[in-house]
């Protein structure tokens, strides 16, 4: 199965590693995982400062190695929303409680040109330990840790 997720991954916490592994277990034995990474001018439109391209790709490859998931992967730049999502031949769409109405708009957009839909897996948001969302811009704040732990 050939599986797309994207987002900015910065700083990679337990949310994004949630997402990821859903992926590749989606993807499974002899499948792709298609990992869309924001470009730092598409990132740039974040509420924070955002680490350059480079340095959040070698985070994810590191994190992805380390993990020894059985599906190949691939990283590719994100520079909108959509990415290749609109136009490429992948079977599902692993997706945020934050970000499952993109997916919906990606397969009304597909329909539209005439390719397939493709199914949307939704992965809860992870919690931290005041019961809100893990989230970049949290962390960013420094009211968490990248595994939801309270910063006091």
């Amino acid at each position: 199965m050939k599986v797309m997720v994207g987002g900015t991954f910065d700083p990679l916490h337990d949310g994004h590693k949630k997402l990821i592994e859903r992926s590749f277990s989606l993807a499974g034995d002899g499948g792709t995982v298609i990992v869309g990474l924001t470009t730092d001018a598409f990132a740039g439109k974040k509420s924070h400062a955002i680490t350059p391209y480079e340095q959040r790709r070698e985070e994810l490859v590191a994190y992805i190695k380390s993990s020894n998931f059985s599906a190949d992967w691939i990283i590719e730049p994100l520079s909108d929303r959509y990415g290749p999502s609109l136009n490429a031949d992948f079977d599902a769409l692993v997706v945020s409680e934050e970000t499952f109405p993109v997916a919906l708009d990606i397969n009304r957009k597909r329909t539209e040109r005439g390719k397939k839909k493709v199914d949307i897996h939704q992965v809860s948001c992870v919690l931290a330990e005041d019961g809100r969302w893990i989230s970049s811009t949290r962390i960013y704040r420094g009211e968490i840790d990248r595994h939801g732990h309270l910063i006091r």
